[in-house]
C-alpha cells in the first residue's frame, strides 16, 4: 500500500509518497519538471514488494508547500538542502537514488556530499554532462547570460498547457498509451498564482548546474556507484547525447535506451520496473538480520 504523508522541513510542509518495508533496500525517487511525485505513482506499487520507496514533492511542486519567490529561495542549492533535511527527517540511512530531469542536479548535489549513503544510481533522462544540453536549452542559456524581461518572456511558454502536454507526448510510440491525467494534473499546479515566477527562478538557477558537472563526474569516478540508465531516447529536452557519457566515468553501468520520450515511465514503466528489480537484486547485498 502506498501511503501519502507530510513532514515539516524548515517550516514547509513536504509531501511524500512511501511504500514497502523499511527492512528492504530504499529507493529515493526524485522527480522532474513540471511534475511531482505523481510521476512515480505506478512505479512505486510495482516495486513495493521488494523495496522501500520514498518520493517527495519539492517546494513549489505537487502537494508540498508553495511559498512565493519572496518567501523562499528557489534555487537548486536550496531544493537540495530541503531534500537533504527530508532524508534526515524520515531517517533514511542508505538508499539508491532515482534521478530524473530536475531530480538529477538535486540528487547529485546530495550524492557528492554524502557518497557513503548512496548504494546505486538509477538515471532516467537526468543530465550531468555538457553533451546533454542541446537545442532545447539555447533560449534558457541566453537567460542565464542575461536575466532580462525579454529573455524571460521567451521562456514563459514552458508553463503553458501546450508545453506540458508536449513534454508527455513528444517522442512517444503510441499517443493513446499516455493518460491525459498526467499533463492535466501538472498543469493544475503550474497554474497556481505565483507558480510561473517560481519556474522562471528555477530555470535561471539551472545555470548553476553545468559548472558542477566536473564535481559530479569526479564523484562518479571516485566512488563508482553501480548505475542503471533507463533513458527515453526520443527526449528533445534531455536527448540520449547526455546518457552515453556516463559510461566514460562509471565502470558498472547497465545501459538501456528506450524508444520513448521525456517521461519514459508513462510508456515503459513496466520495463523500467523490471530493469530496476533485476539490477538492484544483483548489486545490493541482502540486508543482514
Amino acid at each position: 500500500m502506498t501511503t501519502y504523508r507530510t513532514v515539516s522541513i524548515d517550516g514547509l510542509d513536504i509531501f511524500y509518497r512511501e511504500a514497502g518495508s523499511r527492512d528492504n533496500p530504499t529507493i529515493l525517487l526524485l522527480h522532474g519538471f513540471p511534475t511531482s511525485s505523481h510521476m512515480f505513482r505506478n512505479l512505486i506499487p510495482a516495486l513495493a514488494d521488494k523495496f522501500h520507496l520514498v518520493a517527495p514533492d519539492y517546494p513549489g511542486y505537487g502537494n508540498s508547500s508553495m511559498p512565493t519567490i519572496n518567501e523562499f529561495d528557489y534555487t537548486f542549492d536550496r531544493l537540495a538542502q530541503i531534500v537533504e533535511k527530508f532524508i534526515s527527517a524520515i531517517a533514511l540511512k542508505k538508499y539508491s537514488l532515482y534521478v530524473m530531469d530536475y531530480g538529477a542536479p538535486i540528487g547529485y548535489r546530495i550524492a557528492a556530499k554524502y557518497p557513503e549513503r548512496v548504494q546505486s544510481l538509477i538515471v532516467q533522462n537526468g543530465n550531468a554532462y555538457e553533451e546533454g544540453l542541446r537545442e532545447f536549452w539555447e533560449p534558457i542559456k541566453a537567460y542565464w547570460q542575461e536575466r532580462s524581461p525579454e529573455n524571460a518572456e521567451k521562456l514563459k511558454y514552458l508553463v503553458s498547457l501546450e508545453a506540458t502536454k508536449w513534454q508527455y507526448t513528444n517522442g512517444v510510440r503510441n499517443l493513446e498509451a499516455i493518460s491525459p491525467d498526467t499533463w492535466t494534473i501538472d498543469q493544475h499546479f503550474l497554474d497556481r498564482p505565483g507558480n510561473g515566477e517560481i519556474q522562471l527562478a528555477l530555470l535561471y538557477s539551472y545555470g548553476t548546474n553545468p559548472p558542477l558537472y566536473p564535481q559530479w563526474q569526479e564523484y562518479f569516478r571516485q566512488h563508482q556507484p553501480p548505475t542503471l540508465i533507463v533513458w527515453g531516447k526520443n527526449d528533445y529536452i534531455f536527448p540520449a547525447d547526455g546518457a552515453y557519457p556516463y559510461q566514460r566515468d562509471l565502470k558498472d553501468v547497465e545501459f538501456h535506451l528506450l524508444d520513448t520520450g521525456h517521461f519514459a515511465l508513462e510508456e515503459d514503466g513496466d520495463a523500467i520496473a523490471d530493469h530496476i528489480a533485476q539490477f538492484l537484486a544483483s548489486r545490493l547485498q541482502p540486508v543482514s538480520v
